[in-house]
């Protein structure tokens, strides 16, 4: 690869790193100017830009459970644990079992943040994280680790003390209204049974009554459970909450989403709303159904009956209801909760007394499980499908270009691991699909480059001669790459035909719930989706955090290694001509520039381009060694 190609690739490839930083940094300055203007709703209890109609009820004031009075209740099967709790009766918790020997039907795989907070911060592990009622008797504690928390539930103290409690009006599937006490009613429970839960509450104008049923063959449902609500009496201006997701990093990155349905002439169009800075209605829209997500979580709420019209969407401060990420090194702020906020969605109910049922879906949005979910559902002889699978959110700021190849390499992807079981030997045996497929094209440009190295002398013979003369030099050099048919920018071929794979790799990692969790080498490669981790530290230093990987040193090392062999130079320094140490220093840079840029990378991308490149060497030696041979007939 000759000055010009190189620094063509290297401003490509630094444009892309730059532009993905800016994004993200615009992206938290953007998350820090919502706190603030956050703080007024945080106040009040209810976002300001809330609509109601007005209402004549006047609570009861004995109908308003105290602090102490909080209980819990439980729901449970291989693929939900739903927790309750009689203020509201609504869901406290929504803990969805980590897969292992007891739990194989569930998806969610552990990763390192799910044994950090088992082994150093137990006291917010537990699940549920009180003590509980369910229909085989009650229960003083939950369960240490084992499962993944959807709904953000508060902090605990080491001795299992609540620091910090979520207001009730942050619990999913609550009624909430105007009146901050509507969120905190007492509900007592006249029905549980082992796959259903019925609350029900008296004010002085209403009675509402709230039941929760777990689907009878979990398998054809998995991750679902309905809700219908029953209100007798003054029905207006309440509403229904979604509940705040938990944060889920996805390749470093806090990238949660709301969307809706509306099925508009029979083609369903899903919208996509900004992520509100204090709060956002959406009116005159009645949606099919709403989905709140953390990007790999979500939660989908399904109106089987009609509604209100419109919703509203609003941010809650990180510091009013924190992520368990915050306790991780908190005395050095490495995740600080201003920069976390939480995102909650209000459905408002119909101000009439019909009964009101909802489908919930809380849990991973994985492509297989939300097509059993719509084919379960669906109803050929109505034309009707839920289509939850259209919840599903692909990340990137180059969607445009990537999703195309993303999706390529996925369904590649999944050929293979339907032969290997691994993930990373997946992407290993992509990599040399994609290589194969790619062989005439490659080859053609490493010929050219070869070509390049033979006529390099004749090219230094040019420049010496009329180094008084550069234009003439130029044009001298240009007749002699067309007298030899070598074109210089081929050499940059290689890197440039697999940048939108890589653009595609990357964006496929943060978008793609199988990759989750999905280890390669115990120990060090645990998560894919996520850097490898040789080793970690507790004091932050920059640029590297609290964690070493290895995986980006040994791509810069193999880099370093492969233009070695792609542009062979004198070992004596001092023969060097001033363009091949241009070319030298050129390579070095590009080694470094990679090396930085793939630190923090997934390690699924630096596997991917690790392995492209180990190939790339493969080819290049079997085409030198080739060409040597066809050299020497010709002799």
């Amino acid at each position: 690869m000759d000055k010009r190609s190189l620094i063509f690739v290297l401003v490509l490839v630094a444009a892309f790193y730059f532009i993905h930083n800016f994004f993200d940094k615009k992206e938290e300055e953007r998350i820090k100017e919502k706190q603030a203007a956050a703080a007024y709703m945080q106040k009040e209890e209810v976002a300001p830009e809330m609509s109601y109609p007005p209402s004549t009820f006047s609570p009861q004031v004995e109908n308003t459970a105290k602090e102490n009075e909080e209980e819990f209740y439980v729901l449970e099967n291989e693929y939900q644990q739903l927790v309750f709790s009689n203020i509201g009766g609504a869901l406290v918790e929504i803990n969805l079992p980590i897969h292992d020997e007891k739990n194989s039907s569930s998806v969610v795989r552990a990763i390192s943040f799910d044994k950090v907070m088992e082994s150093d911060y137990p006291a917010n592990d537990y699940f549920p994280s009180k003590g509980y009622t369910s229909y085989q008797g009650k229960s003083s504690k939950g369960t240490l680790g084992g499962y993944y928390p959807l709904l953000r539930r508060g902090i605990f103290n080491r001795s299992g003390e609540k620091t910090i409690a979520i207001p009730p009006n942050f619990y999913a599937l609550n009624t909430v209204s105007e009146d901050p006490t509507t969120a905190k009613l007492h509900y007592r429970v006249t029905r549980l049974e082992k796959d259903l839960i019925e609350f029900e509450t008296v004010e002085s104008n209403r009675r509402i009554t709230k039941t929760y049923t777990l689907p009878k063959h979990a398998l054809e449902a998995p991750y679902c459970f309905e809700l219908s609500i029953k209100i007798d009496g003054d029905a207006r201006g309440l509403q229904l909450t979604s509940g705040v997701p938990e944060v889920e990093l996805i390749s470093g990155n806090f990238t949660p989403n709301i969307k809706y349905l509306m099925n508009r002439g029979r083609k369903p169009q899903v919208e996509q709303i900004d992520l509100p800075k204090v709060a956002s209605t959406i009116s005159g829209v009645q949606p099919d159904w709403i989905s709140n997500s953390n990007g790999f979580f979500g939660i989908i709420i399904d109106p089987l009956t009609d509604i209100g019209t419109g919703f509203g969407a609003y941010n809650i401060a990180g510091n009013t209801d924190p992520t368990r990420l915050t306790l991780i090194d908190a005395h050095y702020k490495l995740y600080p909760a201003d920069k976390y906020p939480g995102y909650e969605v209000y459905l408002p109910l119909r101000s009439s007394n019909q009964l009101a049922k909802f489908r919930i879906y809380a849990g991973p949005l994985e492509d297989d499980l939300l097509k059993i979910v719509d084919a379960t559902f669906s109803d050929p002889a109505r034309g009707y499908n839920p289509n939850y699978i259209l919840a599903m959110s692909f990340q990137g700021w180059f969607t445009f270009i990537s999703e195309p190849f993303a999706k390529f390499l996925f369904m590649l992807m999944k050929f293979f691991y339907q032969i290997t079981s691994s993930w990373g030997v997946s992407i290993i045996l992509l990599t040399a699909a994609l290589r194969i497929m790619l062989y005439p094209l490659n080859g053609w440009s490493i010929k050219s480059s070869l070509r390049m190295q033979q006529i390099a002398p004749q090219v230094s013979v040019i420049q010496a001669k009329y180094k008084k003369d550069p234009k003439r030099a130029q044009l001298e050099i240009m007749t002699l790459y067309r007298e030899k048919g070598v074109n210089p920018l081929t050499g940059c071929f290689p890197i440039l035909i697999q940048i939108p794979f890589l653009i595609g790799m990357f964006d496929l990692l943060k978008s793609t719930f199988e990759l989750r969790g999905a280890s390669f080498i115990p120990g060090w490669i645990e998560n894919l989706t996520a850097p490898d981790v040789l080793f970690s530290w507790g004091y932050p230093i920059i640029f590297f955090g609290t964690e070493f990987h290895l995986l980006p040193i040994i791509l810069g090392a193999v880099m370093y290694f492969q233009q070695k062999i792609s542009s062979p130079l004198p070992k004596d320094t001092s023969q060097l001509t001033d363009q091949q140490k241009q070319q030298r220093l050129m390579g070095n840079i590009m080694t470094i520039v990679f090396a930085v840029m793939f630190y923090h990378f997934p390690s699924g991308l630096n596997l991917y381009w690790l392995s492209s490149m180990v190939f790339g060497i493969l080819q290049q030696w079997y085409m030198m060694k080739s060409m040597k041979k066809t050299a020497a007939v010709k002799t």
